[in-house]
């Protein structure tokens, strides 16, 4: 069976596509060309080759032609666009139009899930987005050689229920606390920049609350951490990372804990009940 790849930015349409031809699917990539790495036509061009075709943002008529023709009837949303994206001059097409038309807000959930809903009624399933990276969702407990100090932990505690709440309202996914005070919280600028912000406001010792959200639909933004989100850690002066287990992709595997660990970093995957 074909399956199709819409990629955005980012490694994780690179991983996919791995993890898709290691079990064997035949893949159609669309391409978001204002996001996408030039670099996955060459990805795409390994053995068995992908099919690789380039779209602009909002030409979801186009996406749907493309995977049709290709015969696909299941497909991954690998990679974001970011969110600041809402506000760039887009230039739907009439499908993308009648993706707009379905919006009564346009934060990230509403604009996705608006997309999956035409997506489905051309006949095109949108499936979880890890279904091909299972091995890189994160695990619960404490991941690095170091776990975090009694203080530590209670400012994760108390960063648990903010970033939550936060989630919940689908404004970010990340927090950053010290001391039980809520110093930065994410919008649309992203997980690195938040944590930039947060060492800039409150110095070294700022600790890091990335969630997924209470209803996290696995389809699409899914939470993303990697070796740049510990490049940003150290040059915030930020110790502690918390993630939620099985529902954050680490994309860089056993390198990112290493690096971790060789920072002095501690990470901690955060088990949740899920329904």
């Amino acid at each position: 069976m074909r399956l199709g790849l819409i990629a955005g930015n980012g490694r994780f349409p690179f991983l996919a596509l791995e993890g898709a031809r290691r079990l064997g699917h035949e893949v159609t990539i669309v391409a978001i060309r204002e996001e996408t790495s030039p670099a996955l036509t060459e990805a795409a061009a390994v053995q068995p080759p992908a099919d690789l075709h380039w779209v602009s943002l909002g030409q979801v008529g186009k996406c749907i032609a493309i995977l049709q023709a290709a015969g696909v009837t299941r497909a991954v949303m690998a990679g974001q666009v970011r969110h600041t994206r809402l506000f760039a001059d887009v230039v739907p097409d009439l499908t993308g139009l009648k993706v707009l038309s379905r919006l009564r807000t346009r934060n990230t959930d509403a604009v996705i899930s608006a997309v999956a809903d035409v997506l489905a009624d051309h006949g095109i399933e949108l499936v979880n987005s890890t279904a091909f990276l299972q091995p890189l969702l994160a695990a619960g407990g404490v991941l690095t050689a170091r776990a975090p100090s009694a203080d530590e932990r209670a400012d994760l505690d108390f960063g648990y229920r903010m970033a939550d709440a936060v989630a919940g309202l689908d404004i970010g996914q990340t927090i950053a606390v010290k001391d039980r005070a809520v110093v930065a919280v994410e919008a649309m600028e992203g997980t690195d920049a938040v944590i930039a912000r947060a060492g800039d406001l409150a110095g070294p010792g700022v600790r890091i609350v990335k969630v997924a959200k209470p209803a996290q639909d696995m389809r699409f933004d899914v939470p993303v951490v990697g070796l740049p989100t510990l490049a940003a850690l150290e040059k915030a002066g930020a110790r502690v990372l918390s993630v939620d287990a099985g529902r954050t992709l680490v994309l860089d595997g056993a390198e990112f804990y290493a690096r971790a660990d060789a920072q002095g970093a501690v990470v901690v995957g955060r088990e949740v009940k899920v329904g």
